[in-house]
């Protein structure tokens, strides 16, 4: 699996990290996404599936590999 973003659709509600904090984070100046792994491992794939899919801007496109 290989993790984008679009940090420019990125809205700040942070469920991303919620989801799967392993994997992205927020700046602290504004709470835009970063991503901390583009490419995790298969234990944490379920966990950015459901990142992605509770997205509100739909910000995360996920490439499986």
């Amino acid at each position: 699996m290989f993790v984008h973003i679009d940090q420019d659709k990125c809205c700040s509600a942070g469920h991303c990290v919620l989801a799967a904090p392993e994997v992205f984070d927020q700046r602290d100046e504004d709470g835009i996404v970063v991503l901390l792994d583009a490419r995790p491992s298969a234990e944490l794939h379920q966990a950015v599936q459901d990142a992605a899919a509770v997205c509100p801007a739909a910000a995360i496109r996920l490439e499986l590999a």
